[in-house]
This record gives C-alpha cells, sequence and structure tokens, in this order.
C-alpha cells in the first residue's frame, strides 16, 4: 500500500512525516518507526493522527502564524494622513516626526501601543522614512560660532609653522 504524496517534501523533516506514514501504510508499528526514524513515539502519533485526519497533505510543513497585525489595513492606509498634519499639529514642538512623536500619535489615535523599532517598519512599508532630530545644547551660541569659523578655524587649518634650526 503506498502513498500518493503528489510533490516532493520541501525539507527533510518534511521527508521524514511522509516517510512514519508510509511505513504505517505497509503495517509497521509506531515504535519500530520511532526508532527507525530517530524520533519520540509521541511525535509519530501525533504526525499520524495528523495523516488520518486530514490525509498526507497534512504532514507538510505549515508557517507558524505569527500574531495578528494590531492595526488594520485602512488603519495603516490612514498613517500617512495623520503625519501630514505635521508634529506641532499633535502639541510637540518643531515639526519633526521620530518614530517615539509617530507611536505616541498611532495610540493617541488608535488606541494601539507600538515600540518605536517596530514604527519605523511601519513607516518604511508606507513609504515614510524615519526622521531624526539634531540634539544641540540650549546655551548654544550661533553667532560665537560663526565668528570662530571666520577668524580662528582659518590659522588652524593651515597646520603648525614649521620651527627652524636644530
Amino acid at each position: 500500500m503506498s502513498t500518493n504524496i503528489s510533490t516532493q517534501p520541501q525539507d527533510w523533516r518534511e521527508g521524514r512525516r511522509f516517510r512514519a506514514w508510509e511505513l504505517k501504510q505497509q503495517g509497521w508499528k509506531q515504535q519500530d518507526i520511532a526508532k527507525a526514524l530517530g524520533v519520540s513515539p509521541g511525535a509519530v502519533s501525533q504526525w499520524l493522527k495528523a495523516a488520518r485526519e486530514g490525509g498526507p497533505e497534512a504532514l507538510r510543513r505549515h508557517p507558524a502564524p505569527g500574531p495578528q497585525p494590531r492595526l488594520t489595513p485602512e488603519q495603516k492606509a490612514q498613517i500617512p494622513e495623520l503625519l501630514a498634519k505635521g508634529a506641532e499639529a499633535y502639541g510637540f514642538r518643531g515639526d519633526l516626526w521620530t518614530t517615539a512623536r509617530t507611536a505616541a500619535v498611532i495610540k493617541e489615535v488608535f488606541g494601539v501601543s507600538y515600540h518605536p523599532a517596530h514604527v519605523c517598519r511601519l513607516l518604511k512599508e508606507i513609504g515614510w522614512s524615519v526622521q531624526k532630530p539634531i540634539r544641540r545644547a540650549t546655551q548654544r551660541d550661533e553667532a560665537a560660532i560663526a565668528a570662530w569659523y571666520a577668524e580662528r578655524w582659518p590659522e588652524l587649518k593651515r597646520g603648525r609653522k614649521k620651527r627652524e634650526g636644530p
């Protein structure tokens, strides 16, 4: 009695499950199948139950489904519209969108909390890039910096003067 598995196994694990099914069809006992394949009898029992209930195709690899997205596709499509209003519209100082700010707006509007690192992935999905703020001291004196670049920097850039003599 042979099984009718239409295509080749995707990986060695699938092949092992199919082989267990074939051996069972040939009259082997579960314990003997487990020994022959180097697996536990419990694993063989689960495989054979799956094949009995769903046919040999039930022995195929099924990727883990993962968690359900917390934002619906419609909500995700609204994110660019929200961001287009500008960060200041949501009470932030400066019109710059960071992942933390975006996460706060998503939480406020949709009630869904995301880590800023995941918000980065969401933004890439919808075609937006992440903006990083330039962090500067609040006491920074732009006039003094400009004067330093104009007067002192050219001297330093020329380099040290060579010493004469021994």
